[in-house]
């Protein structure tokens, strides 16, 4: 069902260069074109995680400026996309948020850059997405990728995004629209 998808850019905990446990930068143009990719693919809620008080101040600002403040009059479209944004602090509190508006656990899915055990296609994604009545959350994540502890409790990996090219550094605000329209496309 379309109608019960979520998507979360993970901030913390993720990856670093080293592999180890960090806290990456929200970016404003993360927040702004997650947001409107969201809108336009019809996804009920973008979560912005991160645990860090400065970079929630970050995302509290934007959103106040384009859903209370002067940007809200001056770009109503960007406002309507930005309120589908919600800042949590961990992951977790995702869970948990859709639980509460649910009424049941998502199914997850998480995108990575590399092939794992559980990858499925976009086009069994799409399947899955079509046929369910539970829930979806597509996790996207920061820095070097998530860590196992979160991809542990995904239930799907979706196959990475590749073009015919040897470059694969893609921004995670081209890989959400990418594997939404994959995922999505015309269907909404």
């Amino acid at each position: 069902m379309l109608n019960k998808i979520y998507v979360a850019l993970i901030h913390y905990p993720i990856l670093g260069r080293d592999g180890k446990i960090i806290s990456t930068a929200v970016t404003n143009l993360d927040i702004h074109d997650i947001a409107r990719t969201s809108r336009t693919y019809k996804i009920k809620k973008y979560f912005v995680v991160t645990n860090l008080p400065a970079q929630q101040d970050i995302v509290k600002k934007v959103l106040h400026y384009w859903r209370e403040d002067f940007g809200a009059q001056y770009n109503p479209s960007r406002s309507e996309a930005l309120s589908l944004v919600e800042l949590k602090s961990y992951y977790e509190d995702v869970i948990d948020e859709i639980v509460k508006n649910e009424g049941e656990h998502p199914i997850i899915m998480f995108t990575s850059a590399k092939w794992r055990d559980n990858t499925i296609t976009f086009e069994k994604g799409k399947e899955i997405i079509l046929e369910t009545k539970k829930p979806v959350l597509i996790l996207f994540g920061t820095g070097w990728g998530m860590p196992d502890e979160i991809l542990s409790k995904c239930d799907y990996a979706l196959e990475p995004v590749r073009g015919k090219s040897d470059f694969n550094h893609l921004s995670v605000r081209a890989a959400v629209a990418i594997i939404l329209d994959r995922l999505i496309g015309e269907n909404i």
